[in-house]
């Protein structure tokens, strides 16, 4: 096996025991990312001096006999929406292509005091407003498994970085799915923590309610050590919590025993591909055998989910891009007054997905609309909650397919945007209501694309399906 096809877990036990060096580990994955990236298209920006030097630093203090931690000197990528102080962070758009954020995210911080080797930027929907990463202003990024398919998104490169071996983990981000919805087309492990588990300082935002940094990485062992790096109170986000933070990898536990995993009959509608529902049953198959107790449950809203989604989204998206301007910073297109260098300026450097939503969150936002449409979405917001809420009282998780189907052709869909959004319909009630989840792959169509399985958890409470995604990896045969 290539080193780029090893797991964070492996990797830390041949650098301690000094089989490998960083500095051969680092190499060996900008061969790999030379090797692939003409053809996946994984990458923004390649910071290969920042990593070298790095490898260098882990190399002496192995020598030195000094301890390493679970990930020092393990080769990462990272989605481009996350602030890099000194790297620059596009979000995918043309608005911020030249933009150097000043300082670091809360998850950079903690990445750097470990030591990890940051390869790079990785590519995504335009302000993650997409689920194929077709909608980057730069380039598409291609599903390894089948390059005429993609990799989906927003957190696309993220996943097709894992996947074609271009890192070891990478960071996404999860506003309605943009981690799940593409580990599940890639055949990665992707995890969206509970709303506020980890800091979004830094993260350039999309929708401030529904936004949320998690890991992709190669298996389940990696996603619970990546979470035990980034988690934890941050003083500079007020929508962090305060609670304790538990080591992630205790829940490492092959053992499922008189667990109660709910089925959601919505989750199960006509429509979705044949060999996706067979493949997520079988999982639950093999729950039942290892001593889970499958129960049948109704979340009666989520039919409601994407359109509630598709008002709440947009509307906080239409605020939070209101500072692309031309003024404060990013690009800037001149005009013969203010209002026309301002109109200039996003009228040419947003893509079209992004004024899609802009001009659906104003209009939702809009005196006349504000209470047809935003409040009432802000209403069934709070049924889609308590649906969740009412399930957890019999069931300890949930079950569902990550998507309705696996990966689609590139063009397949972009000018369709309702047959897109429609692809959410697994992933966004999580985000809606602020809940953990996890899609784990299990298994491939005919065609031999990767399908995925989503576990949900209560709020808070990711030790659960750590533990339940575990036993199924370790136990699928």
């Amino acid at each position: 096996m290539k080193l780029y096809e090893k797991t964070a877990h492996e990797l830390h036990e041949l650098l301690t025991s000094k089989k490998i060096s960083a500095l051969e580990l680092t190499k060996d994955l900008f061969s790999r990312i030379d090797e692939k990236e003409t053809e996946i298209g994984a990458y923004l920006e390649i910071t290969k001096t920042q990593a070298l030097e790095t490898a260098k630093l882990v190399d002496e203090k192995i020598s030195r006999g000094e301890k390493i931690s679970a990930l020092e000197g393990i080769p990462c990528a990272i989605k481009d929406n996350i602030c890099t102080k000194g790297i620059k962070t596009t979000c995918a758009s043309k608005i911020l292509e030249n933009f150097v954020p000043p300082y670091d995210a809360t998850v950079m911080k903690k990445l750097y005091a470990q030591n990890l080797i940051i390869l790079g930027k990785l590519n995504m929907d335009e302000f993650a407003m997409g689920g194929s990463t077709e909608n980057s202003a730069y380039h598409v990024t291609k599903n390894p498994h089948d390059l005429s398919r993609v990799p989906g998104g927003s957190s696309g490169g993220s996943a097709a970085a894992v996947a074609a071996g271009e890192a070891i983990f990478t960071l996404g981000s999860d506003t309605g799915g943009s981690i799940r919805q593409p580990a599940s087309f890639c055949g990665v492990v992707g995890m969206k923590p509970t709303y506020g588990r980890v800091s979004r300082y830094g993260l350039v935002a999309f929708a401030s309610s529904l936004d949320q940094i998690g890991p992709l990485t190669k298996d389940v062992t990696d996603c619970a050590t990546v979470l035990n790096a980034i988690c934890g109170l941050d003083e500079m986000d007020s929508t962090s919590t305060p609670a304790a933070v538990p080591d992630f990898t205790k829940s490492l536990i092959s053992d499922v025993k008189n667990l109660k995993i709910g089925l959601p009959k919505e989750y199960f509608a006509s429509g979705m591909d044949k060999e996706v529902e067979d493949a997520v049953i079988e999982a639950t198959e093999i729950y039942e055998k290892l001593g889970a107790q499958i129960v049948e449950i109704s979340l009666p809203h989520t039919e409601f989910a994407i359109s509630t989604y598709y008002i709440i989204a947009p509307a906080e998206a239409a605020t939070n891009l209101e500072r692309y301007d031309g003024v404060s910073y990013g690009a800037r297109v001149d005009g013969a007054d203010i209002v026309e260098m301002m109109t200039n300026t996003r009228t040419e450097k947003f893509g079209e997905e992004v004024k899609r939503r802009i001009m659906i969150g104003n209009y939702a936002l809009s005196a006349g609309y504000y209470d047809a449409y935003y409040l009432k979405a802000l209403k069934v917001r709070t049924l889609i909650q308590k649906d969740f809420t009412d399930a957890f009282k019999n069931v300890d998780i949930i079950l569902t397919p990550t998507t309705p189907n696996a990966a689609f052709k590139i063009g397949e869909m972009i000018n369709d945007p309702l047959k897109m959004y429609l692809q959410d319909i697994c992933t966004v009630p999580l985000n809606l209501a602020g809940l953990p989840g996890i899609s784990i792959p299990c298994g491939f169509t005919s065609e031999k694309l990767p399908i995925g399985f989503q576990l949900i958890g209560k709020a808070l409470d990711e030790e659960t399906i750590i533990r339940a995604a575990f036993t199924y990896e370790q136990n699928k045969g």
